[in-house]
């Protein structure tokens, strides 16, 4: 018996002026932002889609501040952030970052 559903469509990656745009919207003001963002495009770029951008300008409407607290799993996202996408991105941002030598903005206990 053949199912009735018909497959879901493959993600739309972006094109490279759609990912050039999505990179200029992600410019922040705080230096420790742009690390997070900075290493999430060079693990991601090539497989970002349309569906990651929408969630990543969801996150980039926060003010530095609450976007580094985000980041900084200080906190979980609110409101229109709070979404299945906006925290899929935000998990892509945190990998290998909120602790240990791998964080983007240095490891708290190094230089004491």
């Amino acid at each position: 018996m053949e199912s009735c559903s018909a497959p879901s469509p493959a993600p739309v990656l972006l094109d490279v002026r759609e990912l050039s745009r999505l990179r200029w919207r992600c410019r922040r003001g705080l230096l420790e932002n742009d690390l997070f963002l900075e290493r999430f495009f060079a693990r991601h770029e090539a497989t970002l889609t349309q569906r990651h951008a929408q969630g990543l300008n969801a996150l980039m409407a926060l003010a530095d501040n609450d976007l580094l607290d985000l980041l900084l799993q200080r906190c979980e996202p609110q409101g229109e952030q709070n979404t299945q996408v906006a925290r899929e991105v935000l998990g892509m941002l945190r990998q290998g970052g909120a602790s240990g030598s791998e964080h983007p903005i240095g490891n708290p206990s190094q230089g004491k």
